[in-house]
């Protein structure tokens, strides 16, 4: 049993971890159970194949411009964007440079109705954007449980202020176009991966102060997310005490911390900002698993693999799906 509850098991196997058993009976009943076994082997093996696979969202996307020409507030990189504007970032690992802050929206797969959304921030250490694998990856997968999601190209490197500009802008446009883009402007969060769960975390925290000075009609409306998914996030700690930037109020929403005890450079922060939101009331719940390591997307198969499951069944219950 794995610390907070998280349980895992395994099957008895034999010392070379296969089933351990004989073939008995006619050359009919043999060809049968060999049909039925390697049924049973397509079965298993197909879907682990599946999921090993890259995941990327079905539909091209729609690129949004965060700010006006000429009116992006603080500083930004004296570098070009990395990779190309004109580039299919679906499939781009990472970027190290981010002078224009962007979101890609990839619409839910819905039959009717306004769709939750779920605004997506990539980890790297404020250095640089994990783009595919928490960005367009897990667009993917959130659109597979009928979640919009939007991917932030947020400035890098070593720019957190014009991170959190470039956050707070994202949640005031996806409520300012949520006709538009068919979005549920009252179901709307946050997710995000190392440092882009700091970036979440900032926000939950500090929605009311605002990182630049309004510039249109967006920036009337309301950037304080409706919950935050937060996964192996860092730099939420100083020491044994929160991060001073980190204002935990009965304001801050709903939160899910996802963590592992395998990541001893954040999970401390985890469990120190999982203590904050316990001490000002507000509704969390903290899923620490043993193994996993830490920058890992949906990519793992440690322990830590089922938080995909786990994240799906919290907003579940918080009445986001």
């Amino acid at each position: 049993m794995a610390a907070n509850g998280c349980i895992y098991t395994r099957s008895a196997k034999d010392n070379n971890g296969l089933c351990t058993g004989s073939w008995r009976g006619s050359p009919s009943r043999i060809m049968i159970r060999y049909l039925t076994l390697l049924a049973v082997c397509i079965s298993t093996v197909l879907p682990i194949v599946a999921q090993n696979q890259p995941l990327v969202p079905a539909e091209q996307g729609l690129l949004v411009t965060l700010w006006p020409q000429g009116k992006i507030p603080g500083k930004v990189s004296e570098l070009p964007d990395q990779p190309p504007a004109g580039g299919d970032r679906r499939k781009v690992d990472g970027m190290n440079n981010v002078s224009n802050p962007d979101l890609i929206v990839y619409p839910a797969k819905q039959s009717a109705g306004p769709a939750p959304a779920i605004v997506v921030c990539p980890g790297g250490g404020y250095g640089h954007l994990a783009y595919k694998k928490e960005g367009t990856e897990i667009a993917a997968w959130l659109n597979s449980m009928g979640i919009t999601a939007l991917v932030l190209k947020y400035r890098v490197p070593g720019n957190r202020d014009g991170a959190f500009a470039d956050i707070e802008r994202a949640v005031r446009l996806a409520r300012k176009n949520a006709g538009a883009w068919k979005l549920n402007p009252n179901k709307l969060g946050v997710m995000g991966f190392s440092a882009g769960g700091h970036l979440c975390a900032r926000l939950s925290t500090s929605f009311d102060k605002d990182g630049y000075a309004p510039i249109d009609e967006a920036d009337k409306l309301s950037c304080r997310p409706d919950f935050c998914v937060l996964v192996y996030p860092a730099y939420l700690n100083r020491g044994t005490a929160l991060a001073p930037e980190l204002t935990v109020s009965a304001k801050t929403p709903p939160t899910l911390i996802i963590h592992n005890e395998d990541d001893p450079g954040f999970a401390a922060g985890s469990k120190i900002y999982a203590a904050a939101l316990q001490a000002a009331g507000v509704p969390h719940e903290f899923i620490f698993y043993k193994t996993g390591g830490h920058g890992y997307g949906l990519r793992s198969d440690k322990d830590v693999k089922a938080w995909p499951d786990a994240c799906k069944l919290w907003l579940t219950k918080r009445g986001v799906l």
